[in-house]
């Protein structure tokens, strides 16, 4: 079997390691060892982004917290309209960097989009500071509530992380959260919180038979 090649390895801030490789097409992104995101199963974070701007029309305004490989962010474009903007929070430079190199083509150059900002920085900074600003609010920045990759994104999950998700949406706004599984104490903190959410399974892969992933859709 053909070995992987390492493309490019960053450090966080707090220590956590991020690595991108390549084995044969198939791209990965793995954080202190363990897989984050790859180009075989995408199905699901596309998912994320069609259930979250479904009939969001004109000048709607979405942040996504997380870039990944771009195909969250493709999705958004693909679901919104030529005045609509869409701010990307991505805590290190260099996985903008891996989307405008070798990752670009992957979701067919999402950063290129003139209606795409990006932020490298905490999504929970960019919350903060825009109260009511945005329609809807994605976050794909770990493996789910309960497998958090970075400690520093754990108080999303929380309630003080859903009192500030709530602040910063506006008036019929959403919010999605993708989740490798379902999580029970992220569901009892929604329903503690007031939030009205709903989980969808979706597919890995968009196949029948794939394992299931969980998109979680509230409004406050």
């Amino acid at each position: 079997m053909q070995a992987w090649t390492e493309l490019a390895r960053t450090r966080t801030a707090g220590g956590d390691e991020l690595v991108l490789r390549e084995r044969a097409g198939v791209f990965e992104i793995r954080c202190n060892g363990w897989e984050l995101m790859s180009n075989r199963a995408h199905h699901s974070e596309s998912a994320l982004a069609r259930l979250a701007c479904a009939g969001r029309t004109g000048a709607a305004r979405v942040l996504i917290g997380g870039l990944g490989m771009g195909y969250t962010l493709r999705a958004a474009l693909d679901g919104l309209d030529a005045s609509a903007r869409v701010v990307v929070a991505e805590l290190l430079p260099e996985v903008v960097a891996w989307n405008h190199g070798p990752l670009a083509l992957m979701a067919g150059q999402p950063l290129a989009d003139v209606r795409v900002s990006v932020e490298c920085r905490d999504v929970a900074a960019v919350l903060s500071e825009q109260p009511g600003g945005f329609d809807a609010v994605l976050l794909d920045v770990d493996n789910g509530p309960e497998a958090v990759m970075l400690p520093g994104n754990r108080g999303l999950y929380g309630a003080e992380g859903l009192a500030l998700m709530r602040a910063a949406l506006r008036p019929g706004g959403v919010l999605a959260v993708w989740s490798a599984d379902r999580s029970a104490a992220f569901e009892v903190c929604l329903t503690a919180a007031g939030w009205r959410w709903t989980a969808t399974e979706v597919p890995a892969r968009g196949g029948p038979d794939d394992p299931r992933h969980t998109v979680y859709l509230g409004n406050p």
